[in-house]
């Protein structure tokens, strides 16, 4: 499972942009617990998702014209300026060239050629997120996507990223590792098919519950909305997929204990 020990491809940070941060923050301190902090008066309404006082995500206003609410993944990147050139190279987009964030590293944010959205981000003084794989933690990041095969062969350009394929209800699924070390130590995430013509292209983020009906229960009770039921699946553990009161995209897992 993912880990804080950040290498070459390694999911690093995430941030939901949000059309109002206030409610954002009142709705995943709810179901989460996490606590917002302001990243300063220079930081244009962005802050940091806390739990027991370690970073575990952020939030900030959405930026880009007609956006919707949605939460980035970034990927570590130890030459962004190479990153972003390849990105090009390999047919995806570049929505916000590479930029430094005062000094704590940084960022770039990209399409790939299928339309799924990812940010990278080069550590400065921030090496990334200080708690994963925790209860009310990031721990599994899926890309689902039309064209599995040609996603990986896109992010492999990148990354270096390893896959495995493994069956799963319905489909053949993609671990995906990042490019040293043992593969299976290494796995941070997975790439599924679309099943519908109705699913978007997307990151999707999982974060580790430890109740996952408890935790579908907090989402509707707090203006949430449940678009997958907590449903077993085998060898894995309990997943649902929700969505915030901006309609921001999460999913939570309940591990087997076997995974953990």
């Amino acid at each position: 499972m993912l880990g804080t020990d950040f290498r070459t491809g390694s999911p690093n940070w995430i941030d939901l942009g949000s059309p109002d941060t206030d409610a954002a923050a009142a709705f995943y301190g709810a179901v989460f617990g996490w606590q917002f902090v302001s990243a300063g008066p220079q930081a244009g309404g962005y802050g940091f998702f806390q739990k027991d006082g370690k970073t575990v995500g952020a939030v900030g206003p959405l930026t880009e014209e007609g956006a919707a609410s949605a939460w980035t993944t970034y990927f570590q990147s130890d030459d962004i300026q190479a990153t972003a050139r390849e990105v090009v190279a390999g047919g995806g987009g570049v929505r916000a060239e590479p930029m430094d964030v005062m000094g704590e590293g940084w960022m770039a944010q990209f399409t790939d050629p299928q339309g799924a959205r990812f940010a990278v981000w080069q550590p400065g003084r921030t090496k990334g997120l200080e708690m994963t794989s925790q209860d009310d933690t990031l721990v599994w990041v899926e890309l689902h996507v039309g064209d599995p095969e040609a996603a990986i062969r896109f992010y492999r350009a990148l990354f270096g990223w390893r896959s495995q394929e493994m069956e799963a209800p319905g489909m053949t699924y993609r671990v995906l590792s990042i490019k040293d070390g043992d593969q299976q130590e290494g796995s941070f995430g997975g790439v599924a098919p679309l099943q519908d013509e109705r699913e978007e292209t997307r990151w999707v983020p999982y974060f580790a519950v430890a109740d996952a009906d408890a935790t579908v229960a907090a989402v509707q009770g707090n203006g949430g909305t449940v678009l997958m039921p907590a449903t077993d699946v085998p060898d894995v553990g309990r997943i649902a997929w929700l969505a915030d009161p901006g309609q921001a995209v999460f999913a939570v897992l309940k591990p087997n204990p076997r995974q953990g």
